[in-house]
């Protein structure tokens, strides 16, 4: 099956590294935390994208939650089957949720930006859900100061890694992720942001390339409170069927 990192061919020298993505942080401003804290102990989750299982793993280890994962990328279903994730090797359709039933939560963690058409595989979502489920998701804030700043220059350079992966063809601020669950037909429940301190832009970038990890860390805990639009990296969003 094709991954979607064929996505970045003519943005990038050379292909970004499948497992990139593989590093486990529980860090309480980072998005596999922000998500697990939405999640009730002992629930059942599908995890859609679920990458070489990072986030699965820790819901798994924080919430006791039946955890299964579908991903379409070959490399990183083997990465998560070392980690004893449930993940099939496939891409979400009805056909899934006949064979494993409904779920209370499903999430899509930095899955939404990579789809031609994400509305499409929400309405496949939809009918995944049990009654009173949730959907989680997480993206990345294309407001970002970096990205401000380099748009100033007139900059938009694409990265591996990151707000600005060539990976992605959507982009998403905090009004445009809350406005698409709205007009599709969700509920929002609650709207978090990550701060993401080990983004590379923050190790070349001044000041803060000059100041010690945790300084800048809570410099932009601060700031993030004052301006998520601004300072978060990702927005974390949970959304009911009304």
């Amino acid at each position: 099956m094709e991954s979607p990192d064929k996505n970045s061919i003519g943005f990038l020298n050379k292909k970004p590294n499948h497992l990139r993505y593989d590093f486990r942080s529980t860090d309480v401003d980072d998005v596999a935390m922000k998500i697990t804290k939405l999640i009730k102990p002992n629930s059942k989750v599908l995890d859609v994208g679920c990458g070489t299982g990072v986030i699965a793993e820790i819901l798994k280890e924080y919430t006791n939650a039946d955890v299964i994962g579908i991903e379409p990328d070959e490399e990183r279903v083997k990465k998560a089957l070392e980690k004893n994730i449930v993940v099939y090797n496939d891409l979400l359709t009805e056909s899934f949720f006949k064979e494993h039933g409904q779920f209370d939560y499903i999430i899509f963690a930095d899955v939404l930006e990579h789809l031609e058409n994400p509305s499409e595989i929400l309405k496949i979502a939809k009918k995944g859900l049990k009654e009173n489920g949730s959907i989680i998701a997480s993206v990345p804030n294309v407001a970002h100061w970096f990205v401000r700043i380099d748009l100033l220059f007139g900059n938009f350079n694409y990265q591996d890694c990151g707000i600005m992966d060539a990976t992605h063809l959507r982009w998403f601020t905090r009004k445009t992720i809350q406005s698409f669950f709205q007009t599709i037909g969700f509920k929002i429940e609650k709207i978090d942001y990550t701060i993401n301190i080990n983004l590379p832009d923050y190790k070349v970038r001044i000041p803060w390339r000059w100041l010690p990890l945790h300084v800048s860390k809570r410099i932009v805990r601060l700031l993030a409170k004052i301006s998520s639009g601004l300072f978060g990296c990702q927005f974390v969003i949970k959304v009911t069927l009304p």
